[in-house]
């Protein structure tokens, strides 16, 4: 089961230096700003082009005015605190060029026309001027803020609407409804929260970025021939791929598969790409459809890179629409085309057809060893066998993980660990394949994949395996014994890569100067199979586009669940170089945290020296102190040093601080031995988490049903920064449930998640000082808003109330009111407008997005409410269902999931709000036109703020309906007894007499 060859085991990979250089207490750097990262000046001999023709200049002795040497001096300084600065353009304007020249005895001086050889002006590494001209320096990344014609009147009407917002609060609180104080109460309380809950969400979006990379400067800076790089080798460090599932009835085989596929196709380099998927519930049928996959990879992964196919998720790319020979220039493309659709027609019908496979194997093994058990006399007779029904797998052995009949040692929550390299570790030259004509021409092509492993940690009763969390930490663990890539990419099994060149992308960040200080890259998530209206707004454009985007501004975005690139380094629970502490109200202060550097830190954890000053002096907060409780695998502590060591940025530059030298991940490494696998079985064990602190400082953090979150919110709060990666191309497509019931839950998860930070020791508040101010700001937003849902549901009751009773939440609709309400809704409208505008998102996404928040805040969010402070009040834990990635059974309409009704507890309350305030508008009018005295003004305000209600109702009500209005029985019923309800309700608060008027 674990036989092939993979990376070298961590021990034989030679460990960098230990060295005080790699990290400097006193820096304060920011990714988003790189300038800082040149701010001191270096006692060694520079290597950069910029201060070595200074250091050439003093070799030449060239005499120098004074004056403009005073001049020369104070811009030598600029210089090296400025990468960016040019030689010429610092120069002082009377500056003697021929002087220069001249007294230089012909020689013609100094810059990229000429250089003269002389091995004394050679810095201490060896290189000269000549090294630098060949491969100038060039940033991987680059900041481009929003205009400021958007971006200024954007907060400029954030300060009116705050302001007005403050002086309408103001009135309201002075003008009280003495009438209808109890409608006044309710109003103003909602309304004050309101504010609250907007500036928490409005603040951390004042400063919104984009971000572009340079692929082109990636490539020629790590897989260009050089003088340190002869070969043209890769020099990018190594990435490992998790891949987790758990289900295959609710996460189909061929959805996984096809994830799978993309990945191995993946624009990377292939010895430097490590793929692990975890399969927590130890199927059999993932298992097998994983080695299938592999087989087809073997024909795929080389046709995509032959023709550069776009996307590498061989569904996708067969059932879209657009012509397949589009900018394909190659004759033999469409035979190739032709003939690799068949074989991925017929991997499809393999995969659906291995349930039957492994059920007929099982029966043939079962009954042959039943023969095997019953006595010669008996062989003929009809007694059914009683031997155990076991899950065999082809090769004619038991399948150690979940049997088909559940048995002791072989069912969900009580298995062995399963380690399987799918796929060996590739060799590190290219490997051409050849030309058959009965398949395809890959003689030019690159045949390898690269290396893939399924892992099943091991289950046992009594043990809390922590869900998807403890199933990443396994993964973190075995990955670091096998292959140790210092960067790790998460996704979900359903999904794929979109853009095959992902990985190059948020490699930019993480190998640009600076990059040494950002634990995860961030990618945005985007969908497929969504209905074209977006009806339960599934795309979720204005969290990706808009508060994300934002959020990137300030300390980074916060870490949802899939499409992230890690570093391992901080995973581990370390604290970054150079990090940054924030002081003052609204933290405007800043200065340099006293960390250790990475080497005393690892020094320390090798060591597990508890003397060792683990924290800052006068630091008490517990994220900022030193992990040290990793386990007993001595492997796994010495592989966290080589890992810190790889995923350091190139130093190239006399700017980039804490990097590694060129070339220092050229060697390759040598194949996996047996030892090092049954090493990280071990480490996939129930039991070795026990006395640690994974999952408590360590790894993906536990304790929370939205891990996602909390993780991201650790690293943040030990001073990492976090980038968004928003390709042209979409980097990552998935699934999402279009079906209001399953989106309904799917929220609930989030919200319940939130609900538990908030009351917990992740809360915000608590944070450390390393936290930026507005970055706080929205972690405590993301704690807070499901507790928005206790005043909209309120609020939404509220015009049905006034129009039952024939009151108003003022005394009066005057003019100041309206004034108050019209400055809000334009001031509102035009924010919303600018946020469109430097989003990129389109007004029926923002609209859709505004009509779902009242959806899931009166039902998916006030339910997380109350299961949340069960939780905290009475300890009643909260348990989920998977949500379910499969598509729709009805071929001929793959949108039919949209129009089923499942009915479920989360639509009382809003089918109460749509019934109540339908039933409120027939009552008040009906009072109105038979009144004495109407009171045409109340009922207009009345109407006009139910139909507000109705109108952000309409998809749920829609949804309720089914297809062509087909509206299920106990939609009937339930709406039946609310209206009698709310019928009675009405009655008893304003009964008929004598006087009344109906």
């Amino acid at each position: 089961m674990t036989t092939g060859q993979t990376h070298p085991p961590v021990h034989d990979v030679p460990a960098p230096p230990l060295d005080d250089s790699d990290s400097s207490s006193s820096d304060e750097t920011s990714n988003e700003d790189p300038e800082e990262d040149s701010e001191e000046d270096s006692e060694e001999e520079p290597d950069d082009p910029y201060t070595l023709i200074l250091h050439v200049a003093s070799h030449l002795s060239i005499p120098l005015p004074s004056v403009a040497q005073a001049k020369l001096d104070r811009q030598v300084s600029l210089m090296s605190a400025n990468s960016n600065s040019m030689l010429l353009k610092s120069q002082p304007s009377d500056f003697d060029h021929q002087r220069w020249l001249f007294e230089s005895k012909g020689k013609y001086g100094i810059g990229n026309a000429c250089w003269q050889d002389d091995d004394k002006l050679k810095t201490k590494s060896g290189r000269t001027f000549a090294d630098f001209m060949d491969k100038p320096w060039k940033p991987l990344t680059r900041k481009t803020s929003i205009p400021a014609s958007v971006l200024s009147p954007y907060r400029v009407l954030v300060v009116i609407r705050l302001i007005t917002q403050f002086f309408f609060l103001s009135w309201r609180l002075q003008n009280p409804n003495f009438d209808a104080m109890w409608l006044w109460t309710i109003s103003v309380a909602c309304e004050m929260w309101f504010a609250f809950s907007w500036l928490l969400d409005q603040l951390p979006k004042l400063n919104p970025i984009n971000r572009a990379t340079d692929l082109v400067a990636l490539k020629d800076k790590f897989e260009s021939k050089s003088k340190m790089n002869p070969t043209g080798r890769s020099d990018l460090p190594g990435v490992d791929v998790f891949i987790s599932t758990a289900d295959p009835d609710k996460e189909p085989p061929l959805v996984t598969a096809n994830t799978i596929l993309s990945i191995l196709a993946v624009e990377y380099p292939i010895e430097k790409i490590a793929i692990y998927i975890s399969d927590d519930g130890g199927a059999i049928l993932t298992f097998e459809a994983m080695a299938e996959a592999v087989n087809f990879g073997h024909l795929w992964v080389p046709f995509c890179r032959k023709h550069n196919i776009e996307p590498r998720n061989p569904d996708s790319y067969f059932t879209q629409k657009t012509d397949p020979t589009k900018n394909k220039k190659r004759p033999d493309f469409v035979k190739d085309h032709r003939w690799i659709k068949r074989e991925y027609d017929e991997f499809k019908v393999r995969i659906n057809g291995l349930p039957d496979v492994i059920r007929k194997r099982c029966e043939k093994y079962n009954r042959l060893e039943g023969k095997k058990e019953k006595n010669p006399d008996s062989l003929s007779s009809s007694e059914p066998d009683q031997v155990t029904k076991a899950t065999w797998m082809a090769d004619g052995t038991h399948w150690p993980g979940t049997w088909l009949n559940p048995n002791a040692d072989h069912k969900k929550g009580d298995h062995a660990g399963i380690i399987q390299l799918m796929s060996k570790a590739p060799e590190n030259d290219p490997v051409m394949g050849i030309d058959d004509e009965k398949k395809l021409n890959f003689s030019d092509v690159d045949v390898r994949l690269p290396m893939f492993v399924y892992v099943s940690r091991e289950k046992r009763p009594g043990y809390d395996h922590e869900k998807k969390a403890g199933a990443m930490n396994s993964l973190v663990r075995a990955s670091a014994i096998l292959s140790n890539g210092p960067f790790i990419l998460n996704l979900d099994c359903d999904h794929y890569i979109n853009n095959s060149m992902a990985i190059r992308e948020g490699m930019c960040f993480m190998m640009d100067r600076g990059g040494d200080r950002v634990c995860f890259i961030q990618f945005p998530q985007r969908f497929e199979g969504i209905d074209p209206s977006d009806r339960y707004a599934n795309h979720n454009t204005v969290f990706f586009d808009g508060n994300m985007r934002a959020l990137d501004g300030l300390q980074g975005p916060v870490y949802v669940g899939t499409g992230c690139m890690f570093r391992r380094y901080a995973l581990y629970g370390f604290s970054p170089p150079r990090a940054i502490e924030y002081s003052g109200i609204v933290g405007q202060k800043k200065k340099a945290a006293a960390t250790l550097s990475a080497s005393d830190s690892l020094r320390a954890v090798s060591a597990k020296d508890d003397d060792f000053e683990t924290a800052p002096k006068n630091e008490d907060h517990p994220d900022l102190t030193l992990p040290k409780k990793f386990g007993n695998s001595s492997l796994f502590v010495e592989s966290i040093e080589v890992a810190e060591y790889q995923g350091r940025p190139l130093a190239d530059h006399v700017s980039v601080k804490n990097g590694r030298p060129p070339g220092a991940l050229l060697e390759p490494r040598p194949p996996l031995d047996a030892p090092t696998v049954a090493e990280a079985i071990a480490v996939i064990s129930c039991w070795y988490e026990e006395n640690t602190e994974w999952g408590e400082r360590i790894g993906w953090i536990y304790g929370s049903v939205t891990e996602d979150v909390v993780t991201g919110y650790r690293m943040h709060n030990r001073g990492w920064r976090s980038i968004y990666c928003i390709t042209k191309r979409d980097a990552f497509r998935g699934t999402a449930p279009i079906n209001l019931t399953d989106r309904l839950h799917q929220v609930l998860r989030w919200a319940t998640g939130s609900v538990e930070i908030f009351f917990s020791k992740n809360n915000a508040f608590l944070a450390s000082s390393r936290l930026k101010f507005l970055q706080r700001i929205a972690y405590l937003n993301v704690g807070l808003y499901p507790f928005t849902s206790i005043f909209l549901v309120a609020y939404l009751f509220l015009p049905a109330l006034c129009m039952f009773t024939g009151q108003f939440i003022v005394p009066n609709i005057d003019a100041t009111f309206l004034t108050y309400l019209l400055v809000m809704t334009v001031t509102l409208c035009l924010i919303s407008l600018l946020e469109v505008k430097w989003s990129g998102i389109a007004l029926e996404e923002w609209w859709r997005n505004e009509q779902f928040w009242a959806i899931g805040g009166s039902s998916a969010h006030l339910a997380a409410v109350i299961q949340g402070l069960l939780k905290v009040t009475a300890g009643i834990e909260i348990s989920f269902t998977l949500t379910s990635k499969s598509a729709s059974e009805d071929e001929d309409d793959i949108y039919a999931d949209l129009y089923v009704v499942k009915w479920t507890s989360l639509f009382v309350m809003p089918l109460t709000i749509c019934i109540t305030n339908i039933v409120a508008v027939i009552m008040g009018t009906a009072r109105t036109l038979f009144s004495v005295i109407p009171q045409w003004n109340k009922l207009v305000g009345g109407a006009f703020f139910s139909f507000w209600v109705l109108a952000h109702m309409y998809p749920f009500m829609k949804g309720l309906m089914g297809r062509k209005g087909k509206v299920t029985t106990i939609i009937y019923v339930w709406a039946g007894v609310l209206s009698i309800t709310v019928s009675l309700l009405w009655i008893t608060i304003s009964p008929p007499d004598d006087t009344a008027k109906i």
